[in-house]
């Protein structure tokens, strides 16, 4: 069968393509010994399943729920390509053909759309949350057959080469086959830095170059002047950041040491990334002096830079005669500096310095009438030179409020100064000590005095950020984030450790951190006290004279404060309508502060990769920010199994490149629609009742105990998908374990609590206090992206959810009375909250939203087999863990193969 496609319904294509597909699997279980594996597959006509799977099913469900997320992925695609074919650009809802045009519309001109575009900023924080199930090497084997597929669908192939490709597929998916799908043990954080450095290495550089081309391309498609977006820094900007190797928030294993390796790997690949664009453009650029004249200015700065480089100068000059614009980049390959040690004499120090001597180049090909060779060959490399720098990505360092309230009191007590109480002082005696201690440029202890490991760990990741600093500039540090922000004391007291290690810097007006100093407030109590915390923390001098250095180091036009707000405890504390209505009125009223204070602020959204981890539609999402707190400058956490799912594959990181950077301007630029009152009073209403639902849920005495049993938390927990540890301090409350395994085994049990719960309890209680707004609010949904924004995710959660599935793992709490109360308080909230949302929507949820209930039902049969598997494992481990170890470790390990297959069908962990 070939895959010859043409203008074809997305779902014909998909199911043409996953047959297609699924023949070379079964051709390669086949040959591998393994036909009674791919008898029980689903999607084979085979109706009865047994009992039990035998031990390798799970494996070979999980490769088949790849192959069709693979095949939804490209058929999305080409379904885009299509409709931007027949239709044009602007038919794609959210892109830059869109989003130009309705600009247009709406009265800007194309030089004031240009104007702003520099303006626009995303960066994308690549985390190491443990959420991706998949090893590296097994995502490397489904990018390859996903280029497999996307060969494929090209006419031109002749039907041998045909055969080539399905012998070339067979090859790949019985590699998968036959390699261990799971981690057997904890990746390291080098690992898990391997896994992000490949996305910013091999796979971004090249999408961003793609996307630049295609902005311009549709920019003079609707009729705009060109040369308005022929400067690289006309472009809308995207940058990187990282946690890998800075996130030390409950890991104990990211220490200084790490620290220090990460900022080298991500500065060695940088480098290496630069050697390579370099190398390339010095093969593109074969111009002949003999054929045009090279500018003088040209002249000058080769014989500059050879002078200064002494022989490797003259080698450069040597190696290409009459060929001056190899020359020059001969020239700019000899200065790239060392990934180690301060930078050689004549060596680059900055990229801008490199970015200058590309400007040069550029402007010595104009001089010569070269004009398309300086568009096409030289400002892709200007442009990726300014996002990827010598750094790659910036490096956040992350660490708890309470952790850092442990290291203080230790200094202080190595100090001899009473404070080993520290962590239980109120916040007057707290501000009372920093206040003092801030006046004085004195550390507490000199270098080598013990300190006690909380004060060491603190202390000796700054060192190494000092360190950095002195050597190569602070251009990859990002953020010294501080989670659990409670109070002004938890930001100020970063100040203290900073003087401590000599990060501070003076000025005549006095010591200023060269480094963003940022909360992090993440439950629903700390979102609603900081505009207080954050007002405070504005009108302390330190923090205003640090803020203005950083702006005029920068070259800023305004002083810029960060504050990053967590989407995954503000769920896990009030449920998902208090938290999305918690979070949009703490970004309000934090912008507003800000305002008052003379300050933007930069919001730093901690997303995760599912819907009540903040997840959802990319568009949606930004349409439903507050306008000014968006600002045009987006931050935001890309995570675990969410980086594969989106940038795995060029096509993929494309669109999802034009997703966050065009919908950031048409939400920046277009004129500003005021909140609509009454859907605001309905949201206010949801919100409240749906978290007073919600708490009583979970501070009900057998939800712990139901939670425990009826989901394979255990199993999670005893996973090794991440390097860090599931729960924060080790302790067995709710309040410690990390959102990420909380919202992960209640999908692989089929509740999706964290996505649903409390929105029909809050939407029941609109509709009886207000049955007026109750029908505006159904009329007008869709017309307030915050409101739409949180229905639609709830209703994509429920119908996710499946109640048949719920019973089964409910099965497994041994007290009937915990099991009967919990289940049926969870089964009412579902039933209410299934009715109340096809109430607004107008209908059942799988008529109104049919591709999801297509995608839905390609899984069903697959899912509930692993999911009768799962439950009867977890039995059987639970049984025999404590008493046979080693029996109970070959459980696990069915377990993790189950885990990892339904999170394949599901396409999300936590």
């Amino acid at each position: 069968m070939s895959i010859g496609l043409g203008d074809i319904p997305a779902q014909a294509r998909i199911e043409r393509d996953l047959r297609w597909l699924l023949d070379r699997f079964y051709e390669a279980l086949d040959a591998a010994g393994a036909a009674d594996i791919h008898a029980l597959l689903p999607w084979t006509g085979n109706p009865s399943c047994p009992v039990r799977l035998p031990e390798r099913a799970p494996q070979a469900y999980a490769i088949a729920f790849q192959l069709l997320n693979l095949v939804e992925e490209n058929a999305e695609a080409q379904t885009r390509r299509s409709a931007e074919t027949i239709d044009g650009p602007a038919a794609l809802r959210g892109l830059w053909g869109q989003i130009l045009v309705q600009l247009r519309d709406a009265g800007l001109s194309a030089a004031q759309i240009a104007a702003a575009l520099p303006r626009i900023q995303v960066e994308l924080v690549l985390t190491a949350h443990p959420t991706e199930a998949k090893r590296a090497t097994v995502l490397a084997h489904y990018r390859e057959l996903y280029l497999q597929l996307v060969k494929a669908e090209n006419q031109m192939w002749t039907p041998l080469e045909r055969q080539g490709i399905a012998e070339d597929v067979r090859a790949i998916l019985e590699r998968l086959w036959r390699t261990g799908d799971i981690f057997l043990k904890r990746p390291d954080v080098s690992s898990e830095l391997r896994n992000v450095i490949h996305y910013l290495r091999n796979v971004f550089p090249e999408a961003l170059a793609y996307h630049d081309q295609r902005l311009r391309q549709i920019w003079e498609a609707i009729g705009n002047d060109p040369a308005l977006l022929d400067d690289p820094d006309s472009l809308p900007l995207i940058t990187f950041g990282t946690w890998v190797g800075g996130d030390r928030d409950g890991h104990p294993l990211v220490t200084a040491d790490v620290t220090r390796m990460a900022l080298m790997e991500l500065r060695s690949h940088a480098l290496e990334l630069l050697r390579d664009q370099l190398t390339t453009l010095v093969r593109r650029l074969s111009l002949s002096n003999l054929l045009q004249t090279p500018p003088d200015f040209l002249t000058s700065a080769l014989h500059h830079y050879a002078d200064l480089l002494g022989d490797a100068g003259q080698q450069a000059l040597d190696r290409n005669p009459h060929e001056p614009w190899r020359q020059m980049v001969n020239l700019m390959l000899a200065r790239l500096p060392k990934t180690a040690g301060v930078p050689a004499p004549g060596h680059y120090t900055r990229a801008a310095e490199l970015i200058a001597d590309l400007r040069l180049l550029d402007e010595s090909l104009v001089a010569v009438g070269a004009t398309r060779l300086a568009r096409s060959d030289v400002r892709p490399l200007i442009r990726s030179v300014r996002v990827f720098g010598f750094h790659l990505a910036v490096l956040d360092i992350r660490q708890n409020s309470a952790f850092h309230d442990r290291a203080l009191a230790q200094l202080l007590t190595a100090a001899g100064i009473d404070g080993s109480d520290y962590p239980s002082w109120d916040e007057a005696r707290r501000m009372a000590l920093i206040e003092a201690e801030l006046e004085s440029p004195r550390p507490f202890t000199r270098m080598g005095m013990p300190v006690g490991p909380e004060a060491e760990a603190v202390l000796s990741c700054y060192r190494v950020l000092v360190e950095h600093i002195h050597s190569y500039g602070a251009d990859g540090l990002g953020a010294l984030i501080v989670s659990m922000t409670r109070n002004l004391s938890d930001l100020l007291v970063v100040f203290l450790f900073a003087r401590e290690t000599g990060l501070l810097v003076s000025t005549p007006e006095g010591p200023v951190c060269p480094l963003p100093i940022v909360p992090l407030f993440e439950t629903i109590d700390d979102l609603e006290r900081s505009p207080l915390v954050l007002r405070d923390y504005l009108a302390h001098p330190i923090v205003q004279r640090s803020l203005e250095w950083q702006r005029q180091t920068r070259g800023a036009p305004e002083r810029v404060q960060q504050v990053m707000i967590g989407y995954s405890d503000s769920n896990k504390d009030g449920g998902i309508g208090a938290s999305l209505w918690a979070l949009q009125k703490a970004q309000q009223a934090l912008a507003a502060e800000g305002r008052m204070a003379g300050v933007r602020i930069r919001f730093f959204h901690g997303r995760g990769g599912t819907m009540s981890r903040g997840a959802g539609p990319t568009g949606r999402f930004i349409r439903a920010l507050p306008v000014e707190a968006l600002a045009g400058d987006l931050r935001m956490t890309e995570q675990g199994e969410t980086i594969s799912q989106k940038y795995a594959n060029r096509i993929s990181a494309v669109y999802n490149f034009e997703l966050l950077l065009a919908g950031v301007t048409g939400s920046t630029l277009r004129p500003y629609t005021p909140r609509p009152q009454h859907l605001t009073m309905a949201l206010d209403l949801l919100a409240r009742h749906s978290q007073r639902a919600y708490r009583a849920l979970v501070e009900h005495e057998r939800f712990l105990p139901f939670f425990r049993e009826a989901t394979p938390i255990d199993a999670i927990e005893a996973s090794r998908i991440g390097s860090r540890p599931a729960r924060r301090t080790g302790a067995q409350s709710l309040a410690d374990l990390r959102a990420i395994p909380w919202v992960f085994s209640w999908n692989q049990a089929r509740f999706y609590l964290s996505g649903w719960y409390g929105i029909g309890s809050g939407l029941a209680m609109v509709q009886a206090e207000e049955p007026a707004l109750f029908d505006t609010l159904c009329a007008e949904m869709r017309e307030w992206a915050p409101l739409h924004y949180l229905l639609g995710n709830a209703a994509t959660s429920v119908m996710n959810a499946d109640e048949h599935i719920m019973r089964a793992y409910a099965e497994l709490v041994h007290d009937p009375v915990t099991r009967t109360v919990i289940l049926d308080t969870i089964l009412e909230e579902f039933a209410r909250t299934r009715a109340m949302l096809e109430r607004v929507y107008g209908g059942s949820l799988e008529e109104k939203r049919p591709y999801i209930a297509r995608q839905l039902e390609l899984r069903r049969a697959g899912l509930y087999s692993l999911h009768r598997e799962q439950i009867t494992s977890l039995r059987s481990w639970r049984a025999v863990r404590n008493l046979d170890p080693e029996a109970g470790e070959a459980q696990l390990r069915l377990l993790l193969l189950l885990i990892n297959a339904i999170a394949a069908g599901l396409r999300a962990t936590g």
